[in-house]
């Protein structure tokens, strides 16, 4: 099958499609398809031979952008087992079959339908066919083939990142860089020069230029004056079709500015300058403002001021305000019209930040003369000095000058000045001042040694401006007077041992004064003459303020004399000199052999025997827990004493526990003991003490012959059945304890325990046959009177 293109009639076009097709044969080959083996056509038997060549075309083309009424024609297919009788029907498949491309299945004629664009796709892939009409059967194999869209030039330049905003530094050399643009074109570029750009510069001549195939932007003027023009808006175009007649194009503006250098010194509008400033001006305050002119901008414009030279350089300085960049002059030293009543400074403004590329320009400072006049005010007095000091004597009487303070007009007209003390504080008040000389006198006596310094404040005015008013402090020193004798400096307490010899230092003395040291440094210590002359004790002068004291006999005893007393007079080397006694008390002491005291007299007894307040609140509490303790135990034995028989609703067997030691012989009350220790010493019954009897028990008297010669035995069976029978025992069992011994000896007891009874029962006359051992107690108890009474 070949196909044919008469995408190639137009004369136009017929260069344009012998390339496009010579091109298309030297990437495809020849564009045929060969096949070793075709597809079994059913009914058919395989034959094994080589197939002749069946497909024969290249590639089809179809314009872009096509707007005729009618279908464009792309080309035919036909194949070589068409015989021109319609036997052959044609299909064709693939990418926009029968939608975008349509085919004669009778001819082979391929047309377009629609007007394409090839910046959305290039090429399609379709697929050919030839089959019998007859037996739909096909007659060759399936063939793809390419139809390409062919670029024309539709699509004009554009920049993608415009409008540029850009800067170049101002006075560049001529040729600059300043910005590369680009313009991009969708057209192809490899067909035709649609896609092919040159750029040009419609706006920005003569300053800048621009190169046409790579869009470089450079400056076109020497030395561009960013003070004469800072900004500059460029347009640039760029056209396809290699810029020739009907291309199309695009343009963009580039904002240019240019950047400042110092290339501009600073200039003060004038060369001469004046300015007032009044006398009464504060030191350090800003009297004046002075400003150099520079044609730059941000740190090309900083500058510094200063004073080169003049006369007024020591009073004036100047410095720079980095906001305004202006020069403020200060006030050094305060002004005086009086004295010099004007100023020259010569100032000057240089930039901190140069530039050597523009040094050729010229010095990059300039100068000015700044004139100040000084004007004149009316001030308040001046004193001659800053401050006073004065000195007067303390217990001077009052009205003593102190000193004098002086003041005076600064001013031309030499107004009269009135002194006066500001009354602010209580020590003003001790001073008065004469207003017209300002002599300062005393108010009161003084007291060094209670306050050795004054601080008061002298005011001075103008008599025709009192508003006018000036201060000075004073200061008054209160000098010492010896109006004070020496002392001893502490209470001293003097001890002697008894074993002491002979010159033997006891104690050092050292003596104090109020006054100062021109009137009380030096002392003198001496023994009063007043009294004869002392045989214990004697005085010693160390002529370093201080004195000691010394033995003059070898012992002393505290039983001759514990205590002497010992008159010193202390004398100071003031003018006149003053002096003063006092008397030691010494103490003999006992002391060991190093020296240290053991005990000195009744103070020493007293002090041994002593308590402290600790002992004495230890003996106190220690007494009040004994007291304590006694209480508790008395609560204790009382509480113990209960009732046997707790309730007489409790039927309970009970166990009766007697825990007592009792009260000894004299103890009567807990119990009859005669009943428990024996039996035959129980002359009645006696009734039960835990309930109260109604009737009387069988048997309440024994004869004593029957309570000799009964048995405990039986005893305890006669308690036994009188338990039994009596009606007033409680209805539970009682366990009750006899503590017997035994029987009696003959001797019978001694024992106390039956004496409370009745000593007619007894009979004690036996005790005077045991002996004289035994007479005392015969008496006692006997009817034996002892001897010697009557």
């Amino acid at each position: 099958m070949r196909i044919t293109s008469t995408s190639c009639i137009c004369p136009v076009l017929v260069c344009l499609c012998f390339v496009q097709r010579c091109y298309g044969a030297a990437h495809h080959g020849s564009i045929k398809v060969t096949r070793n083996q075709t597809k079994h056509i059913e009914g058919e038997t395989e034959v094994h031979h080589r197939p002749k060549r069946g497909w024969v075309w290249n590639q089809f083309f179809v314009l872009e952008e096509h707007m005729g009424p009618d279908p464009q024609y792309v080309g035919k297919l036909h194949s070589n087992s068409d015989k021109g009788d319609g036997s052959v029907k044609y299909i064709l498949t693939g990418e926009g079959a029968g939608t975008i491309f349509i085919i004669d299945d009778t001819t082979g004629d391929i047309h377009s339908t629609k007007s394409l664009d090839r910046e959305q796709k290039t090429h399609y892939v379709l697929h050919a066919q030839a089959i019998d009409r007859r037996t739909n059967k096909p007659l060759e194999p399936e063939s793809e083939f390419i139809i390409k869209v062919q670029d024309i030039n539709d699509n004009a330049p554009k920049f993608t990142d415009g409008p540029y905003i850009v800067t170049v530094p101002e006075m560049s050399e001529m040729g600059t860089s300043v910005l590369q643009v680009t313009a991009t074109d969708a057209d192809d570029p490899t067909y035709g020069n649609s896609a092919r750009v040159v750029y040009s510069i419609l706006q920005g001549q003569p300053y800048f230029s621009v190169d046409p195939k790579t869009g470089v932007i450079r400056t076109a003027l020497h030395n561009m004056d960013r003070e004469a023009r800072e900004h500059y808006s460029v347009v640039i175009q760029a056209k396809d079709m290699a810029g020739q007649v009907g291309g199309l194009s695009g343009s963009t503006t580039v904002n240019i500015t240019l950047t400042d250098v110092n290339d501009n010194p600073p200039r003060f509008p004038q060369k001469h300058y004046q300015l007032y400033v009044p006398e009464s001006a504060q030191v350090g305050s800003a009297v004046g403002k002075i400003k150099a002119n520079d044609a730059d901008t941000g740190s090309n414009a900083d500058m510094k001021y200063t004073i080169i030279n003049g006369d007024g350089a020591g009073v004036f300085s100047i410095s720079t305000d980095k906001e305004t960049r202006e020069g403020i002059l200060s006030l050094k030293k305060p002004l005086n019209y009086e004295k010099k009543k004007s100023y020259t400074l010569n100032i000057e403004g240089a930039n901190t930040h140069l530039d050597f590329r523009f040094s050729h320009l010229g010095p990059f400072k300039d100068v000015t003369m700044l004139k100040v006049i000084v004007g004149d005010v009316d001030e308040p007095p001046l004193f001659t000095m800053p401050s006073y000091v004065m000195e007067v004597y303390e217990n001077a009487k009052i009205g003593t000058p102190v000193g004098t303070v002086t003041a005076h007009d600064p001013d031309a007209a030499n107004s009269l000045v009135r002194y006066f003390i500001d009354h602010n504080t209580e020590e003003d008040r001790y001073f008065t001042i004469d207003a017209s000389t300002g002599t300062i006198k005393t108010a009161k006596i003084f007291d060094r040694e209670e306050t050795p310094w004054y601080n008061i404040t002298v005011a001075a005015s103008e008599i025709d401006n009192p508003d006018l008013v000036s201060h000075v402090p004073v200061g008054v020193r209160i000098l010492d007077v010896n109006d004070n004798p020496p002392e001893l400096a502490r209470d001293y307490d003097v001890v002697v041992c008894e074993n002491s010899k002979p010159g033997q230092v006891i104690q050092t003395i050292a003596a104090t004064d109020k006054d100062n040291s021109a009137n009380g440094a030096r002392f003198h210590f001496s023994i009063d003459e007043g009294l004869s002359l002392n045989p214990n004790f004697t005085l010693r002068n160390n002529e370093d303020n201080t004195a000691s004291i010394l033995t003059r006999r070898r012992r002393y005893s505290r039983t001759t004399q514990d205590i002497y007393y010992l008159p010193v007079l202390i004398s100071d080397g003031g003018v006149p000199p003053l002096s003063s006694s006092s008397t030691l008390t010494i103490r003999v002491c006992a002391c060991e052999r190093d020296g240290r005291v053991r005990t000195c007299h009744a103070e020493a007894f007293l002090s041994s025997a002593g308590l402290s307040t600790g002992a004495l609140i230890a003996i106190l509490l220690c007494i009040v827990i004994l007291l304590a303790i006694v209480v508790l135990f008395i609560t204790l034995r009382r509480s113990k004493k209960e009732p046997l028989i707790i309730s007489e609703e409790d039927v309970r067997e009970n166990v009766v526990t007697y825990d007592d030691e009792g009260g000894g012989e004299e103890d009567t009350e807990a119990f009859d003991i005669t009943a428990l220790r024996n039996p035959s010493a129980a002359e009645e019954l006696k009734y039960r003490r835990d309930v109260r009897p109604e009737v009387k028990p069988l048997s309440r008297h024994h004869p004593s012959s029957s309570l000799d010669s009964i048995d405990v035995q039986e005893f305890l069976n006669q308690r036994l059945a009188e338990a039994d029978l009596d009606p007033s025992v409680p209805p539970y069992d009682s366990l009750q304890t006899y503590a017997y011994e035994g029987h009696r000896s003959e001797a019978g007891s001694i024992s106390s325990l039956d004496s409370a009874t009745t000593h007619s029962d007894q009979d004690y006359n036996y005790l005077g046959d045991w002996g004289p051992e035994f007479k005392k107690l015969a008496e006692l108890y006997g009817e034996i009177e002892p001897e010697g009474t009557t």
